[in-house]
């Protein structure tokens, strides 16, 4: 029974090298190709921008002749002088702002405490709620009956209201939210009924504070809906004063090509950059949206995977 030596078994630092050195080439080919697939993809989301902003200060001549170029040959701020010396773009902005500000903040509201309402397990008719939401985003009304309710019944022809009030509970970002709250512990709810909250200080308080990347989330699509928006003002809009940005957009571009063709569009186009224009007007209009994303991006991404993994 003497000790006897005991057989290494460590590897060689050869084998060990050649091993590591096959993983880490592996690795790297990996991730050479998503990398390249990310600049690839990333190449094809911005090469379109570019492309639009870059020809909105391109000649009406140059546009015409040369079509989409990543560098115009001639360059001219006719299309932008054409915009701004006017007073509708202002009131169009004004228009679009208000509707898409108010808008979001009264839907936000009125959805997230309609959605907790529904969600609530001790609410008793929440299920015939839920089916009546669910029954509403199938079916719709018509047209003729929505018109008649808006314009005629709540006399709201020519009013800011009319871009609003229709769009204030969307089911499905209610059913969002009441997935979200589903997900919440209802302990918590237990815990501060013992605390002495009521109802609405135990939503404002401790409900919206912990729900905040989905509220972030629905907010901007609220937000994107709003001031994306031209259909509602097509319908109940009259007075251009209360045109909002979409449907600016719309009249501009449709009577620039009404005017190319009953002009002919020789002298049409000396006077005023049509292609150009178009470009122009989008660049100016899709400013806020681009901006509002930086601030809600990290909500939103926590926002859509709510869910995706449970603990």
């Amino acid at each position: 029974m003497g000790n006897q030596p005991q057989q290494s078994t460590v590897p060689s630092p050869s084998g060990q090298t050649r091993q590591s050195a096959g993983r880490s080439a592996g690795e790297s080919i990996f991730l050479t190709v998503v990398y390249a697939v990310i600049v690839l993809f990333g190449v094809v989301c911005v090469v379109p921008f570019w492309l639009v902003l870059a020809n909105s200060f391109a000649t009406e001549g140059s546009f015409l002749a040369n079509g989409y170029q990543m560098l115009p040959e001639a360059w001219s701020l006719d299309a932008y002088s054409f915009l701004l010396k006017g007073k509708q773009l202002l009131l169009s902005y004004r228009n679009s702002l208000m509707v898409a500000v108010a808008g979001t903040v009264i839907a936000v509201t009125i959805t997230s405490m309609f959605a907790y309402v529904i969600a609530h397990p001790k609410v008793k008719y929440r299920n015939i709620m839920a089916f009546l939401t669910y029954l509403a985003m199938v079916l719709g009304g018509g047209l003729v009956g929505f018109y008649i309710m808006v314009a005629n019944w709540l006399h709201l022809k020519d009013s800011l209201w009319a871009l609003i009030l229709p769009y204030v509970l969307n089911p499905f970002y209610a059913f969002i939210l009441v997935a979200f709250y589903k997900s919440l512990p209802y302990e918590i709810n237990e815990a501060a009924t013992i605390d002495g909250a009521g109802d609405m200080r135990l939503f404002w308080s401790i409900i919206i504070p912990v729900s905040t990347p989905v509220i972030a989330t629905v907010s901007l699509f609220y937000a994107i809906q709003f001031w994306n928006d031209w259909y509602l003002s097509l319908l109940f809009i009259d007075d251009y004063k209360l045109h909002p940005l979409q449907l600016m957009i719309r009249q501009l571009i449709s009577n620039l090509n009404m005017s190319a063709y009953v002009g002919g569009g020789a002298s049409y186009r000396v006077a005023a950059p049509a292609s150009s224009i178009q470009l122009a007007t989008v660049c100016l209009t899709i400013g806020p949206i681009v901006l509002l994303y930086p601030f809600l991006q990290k909500y939103f991404v926590k926002g859509i995977t709510i869910g995706a993994v449970k603990g």
